[in-house]
């Protein structure tokens, strides 16, 4: 009977790691045909846009970085990226604090309050942001669009990091309170280190966020002037033919610094999404 358990769980396991392993080559499968399609030929793409590194060349990567202004197009993504995800860190960071650790009148409501923005589509308010911003001199602008993509992650961010601080023992800052610790002390030295994990999920989770944003870019920056990947790419379809080895060329360098990232911080990712799950 044990031996018939055994080969039960032995099956269901097989099946669990084959079903994993069919997933995982089909998510796997478009990248490597981006990866393929970018250092063929342009005539090997015609030809056998299908086939798996049939030829070698560099003309689709220089066409799209040199001609497609793809070297701009990442300086861009960059400069509204990291700045619109320092100021998401920082004001949730903050806001998570003083809503899990600091008690005044109005806590609840004002936190509710915060969440609502989590309740509220951004198509909502796209179009009567766009005549604010425009009023306000900021349309058409890094400062700008950079304030509206923070806006649009701070509401979660605040929620996020909110879990982590209430999971921290009260007897921390009560202990840093009797030493003399000013609260500012106590936030950047006493819990700020305690969660490290929830402040590096929620940076890459927003700059992954911030990196793939079509909608606000392609709304607020009209001119094309700060045009970021995303838009770019759209460039590339806006004719009656479309060339597609740059446009693979173009995909690799969008998805290329993202790819890295999430490699280099899956640890930390996975570990601060699955302790704010816990502690939520």
């Amino acid at each position: 009977m044990s031996s018939e358990r055994m080969n039960r769980r032995s099956r269901a396991a097989l099946g669990r790691h084959g079903l994993l392993i069919a997933l995982s080559l089909l998510m796997v499968f478009p990248i490597v045909l981006t990866i393929s399609t970018t250092f063929k030929t342009s005539e090997d793409v015609k030809v056998n846009p299908f086939g798996f590194f049939s030829s070698f060349s560099w003309e689709n990567l220089s066409n799209a970085w040199n001609v497609g202004n793809f070297d701009a197009y990442l300086l861009n993504s960059f400069l509204l990226s990291v700045p619109s995800t320092l100021i998401v860190v920082i004001l949730s960071t903050m806001g998570g604090y003083t809503f899990a650790r600091l008690p005044f009148p109005g806590r609840t409501f004002l936190f509710y309050l915060v969440i609502v923005g989590l309740l509220v589509p951004f198509f909502a308010y796209m179009i009567p942001l766009y005549f604010q911003l425009r009023a306000m001199g900021l349309l058409d602008s890094l400062v700008g669009v950079n304030l509206v993509l923070a806006s649009t992650g701070v509401s979660f961010g605040t929620f996020f990091m909110r879990a982590f601080f209430a999971d921290l023992p009260a007897e921390l800052d009560q202990a840093a309170r009797i030493d003399g610790a000013s609260e500012w002390q106590i936030f950047l030295r006493v819990m700020l280190p305690l969660v490290t994990s929830g402040v590096g999920a929620l940076a890459v989770f927003t700059f992954l966020q911030n990196w793939n944003n079509f909608l606000v870019p392609l709304l607020y920056i009209p001119s094309g002037e700060y045009r970021p990947l995303t838009t770019g790419l759209y460039l590339f379809l806006g004719g009656r033919t479309v060339d597609i080895g740059p446009l693979a060329a173009g995909t690799l360098i969008t998805i290329l610094p993202v790819i890295v990232l999430f490699i280099a911080l899956q640890r930390q990712v996975t570990q601060g999404f699955i302790s704010g799950a816990v502690k939520g």
